[in-house]
């Protein structure tokens, strides 16, 4: 699976843990069309994490981002709404509020999985 952005590297999509970058290439597709239409650099702390990577360890199955079809993209305050909302028609069907802590930390995750991916989708969360 290969997919290429004039927005997104190869390397700020790699797993941290393991080196390996594996995101779906439509997922990407989505991405880079959000990221277009938002006109924006949008910084990504969290892409592709290999099931061993230790958030995905601990839990009881890999999440979003070890399917290659999730990022969390730092983003706060007023932005974070109005990027939310520009997500949301894009097709993106996992979200994820992080609002709390510094200002630099907080964050929204995004993927775009489907019910029969076995989490329960559309939905919103927040950490």
């Amino acid at each position: 699976m290969s997919w290429s952005s004039p927005y997104f590297t190869k390397d700020e999509m790699k797993c941290s843990h393991t080196g390996l970058e594996m995101m779906d290439p439509v997922f990407m597709e989505k991405l880079t069309a959000l990221r277009a239409d938002w006109g924006q650099p949008m910084v990504i702390s969290s892409a592709y994490r290999d099931p061993t990577h230790p958030i995905e360890a601990r839990k009881d199955k890999p999440g979003a981002h070890a399917s290659g079809r999730a990022v969390d993209v730092l983003i706060a305050g007023e932005d974070a709404y109005n990027f939310l909302c520009a997500a949301l028609g894009h097709g993106f069907t996992g979200i994820g509020v992080n609002q709390t802590g510094s200002w630099g930390s907080r964050f929204i995750h995004l993927d775009d999985l489907q019910d029969g991916d076995g989490f329960p989708r559309p939905n919103v969360w927040s950490y």
